[in-house]
Order: C-alpha cells, then structure tokens, then sequence
C-alpha cells in the first residue's frame, strides 16, 4: 500500500500542477527542485560548524560543503562521511541536501563533507564521477585541517549520488585513478541507480504516477550519458561492474513505489553473493526521493535515523585488517 502521506503529497502536486521535470529545461528544473524544498523538507537543525571549501579536481575546483555536529568539541577528531547529492546528475546542489546533511552529522556524531559535482548536460558522464573520487581523494588528503580521521570515511548519497558512491567505492578498491591507498569504511546507498540500461521491471510497474517516471528518468539519462555504450561502463552501472568482492559494508535503502527499486534491491544481492557486508531496507511504502521530505513524510525521519544509526555503528567498528 502506498503510505497515505506519500499519496496526498502526490494529490497536491498534482493539483498545483507542479510541472514534471522532464518538461523543463535543466536550468529550470534545478530551480523548482531547489524551491520545493521549502514544502517538504523539516527545518534545517543546527549544527556546530559550516565551513564552504573548495576541493582542487582534475577539471578545476570543485565546491564542498562541511559539517561538524552539534555538542562537537572544536579540537575532535571525527569519523566522515562524504556526501553526493541526487537529483539525476542534472539537478540538485549544496542546498537542496542540506537540511539531510546536518541530520546525519548530528545523528551520527560525525563530519559529513558535500560534494557539488558537475552537472549534466554541461558536463556528461564521467565528469561527476570523476569530480566524486578526486573529492573524496581530496578529503582524505586533508583530513588534518578538517579535523576528521581518514581511517573512519564513509561515502553515501542518495539517487544519482548513489550511483556515485557505489562508484567511489568501487574505484577506491580497484585504485582506478592511480591515486593510491583510499580506505573506504561504509557505504550507504540510498536508492540508488545501478544500472544505465533501465530494463528492471520495477521501471515499468512504478514507471508512471510517483513522481519519478520512465520519461524524467530518461530526460537525466540522456542529459547524462552522450553515448549509447557508456549503459555498460561500470562507472555509469556499478551493477555491472566485474566483482563487487572486497567492498566496504553497505546499507541500501530503497522504496517500494520507485522505478529504482529492483536495481538496487539487485546491487544488493551482488554485493551479498561476493560475500560483501550489505543490509537492504525496502521502505515498501514509499516514492523515490522521500527521504529528503521530512516535514510531509513521518517515514523520512524513520530512514534518516536508520541511516545515522548505521553510520555510527559503522564508524565504531574495528578497522579492517
């Protein structure tokens, strides 16, 4: 049963006649995403510190976002999570996941660090991966003036920085990049896209009338990739990636209602089957996207506390030998 709350936001959109995304033009699209976090995210909660920074990438710099949590002591030395938004890899920034960061800094008692990555079609596949791994190789770098422990990194994101979480991850252990040694302790991954090709037959029963659709998620396709074979290239499908052994343990997160949700239920399995460390939540009730929509949907707040508690334990466990 779709959550009663999920269905009247759906009603309202509808009767304000909320455009679909498909139907704008990215510039366009990113301001009624970044405006409609006014209607369904809760108040942004304090935090202890907020510092804008800038990461040197390969393509230029790239802005960040850091966050300490309320009660830190100024000195700590905190675990980090690294953080890729969503929104298709067309749309979304700092802002629109702001209020999420801070939730998870202060639920988990850690520094959460945003990554505004390049945006298609500006910038097509594989800008935002590459800007992804070169943030989080540039955190790590930096742990001492961030005051964070780069032993204790986690990455996460949710949608589309999903998808570029799993893609760290992977590369980090295959150092893609040739940058070296980059320990990744957790990933979380909350509905995320893993496979390019959209053939999951989750994109046909929820393809229409939840507010993700086959048409919008073909408008942050094509936006995104410029050339049919990039479908197959396991940093644009981690799904399809050679192995997925010997990665970092994992909780994904998906939603019952989403087009996404058998391709991440699939990720899951893959890293279950290569005896990777993964716990799966379906949060059968609900559309992509909810968990950013805490003032309308009560099951929001229950996923971003799961995902804080997770990424505590996380960060409490020993480290790998």
């Amino acid at each position: 049963m779709l959550h009663p709350q999920a269905r009247a936001l759906i009603d309202l959109m509808a009767e304000r006649g909320v455009p679909p995304t498909h139907t704008l033009a990215p510039p366009e699209a990113r301001a009624l995403y970044r405006d409609r976090r006014a209607y369904t995210q809760p108040a942004a909660p304090e935090v202890a510190e907020v510092r804008d920074l800038q990461a040197a990438g390969p393509h230029g710099d790239i802005p960040l976002r850091s966050y300490r949590p309320a009660g830190a002591a100024p000195d700590a030395v905190l675990p980090v999570l690294v953080y890729y938004h969503g929104g298709g890899w067309v749309i979304g920034d700092l802002d629109t996941h702001d209020t999420l960061c801070r939730e998870l800094a202060n639920g988990a008692g850690c520094a959460v660090v945003a990554v505004d990555y390049r945006l298609a079609p500006e910038h097509r596949f594989p800008a935002a991966v590459d800007d992804a791994l070169a943030a989080t190789r540039w955190v790590a770098r930096h742990a001492a003036e961030l005051r964070i422990d780069p032993a204790r990194l986690a990455v996460g994101g949710d949608s589309a920085g999903g998808n570029l979480a799993a893609v760290v991850a992977l590369a980090a252990r295959d150092d893609t990049d040739g940058g070296g040694p980059l320990p990744i302790v957790f990933q979380l991954l909350i509905y995320p896209g893993t496979d390019m090709r959209r053939g999951h037959a989750s994109h046909q029963s929820n393809g229409q009338g939840y507010v993700l659709t086959q048409d919008t998620i073909t408008y942050f396709h094509d936006h995104y990739i410029d050339d049919p074979a990039h479908d197959a290239d396991w940093r644009a499908s981690p799904l399809l990636a050679a192995g997925h052994a010997g990665l970092p343990p994992a909780l994904v997160i998906t939603a019952g209602y989403d087009p996404l949700r058998d391709e991440g239920l699939d990720y899951a399995r893959a890293l279950s089957d290569a005896g990777s460390r993964v716990a799966h939540v379906c949060f059968e009730r609900q559309i992509h996207g909810f968990i950013t929509m805490g003032r309308v949907l009560d099951e929001a707040n229950t996923a971003v506390a799961l995902c804080a508690a997770e990424l505590r334990r996380a960060f409490a466990a020993p480290p790998a030998r």
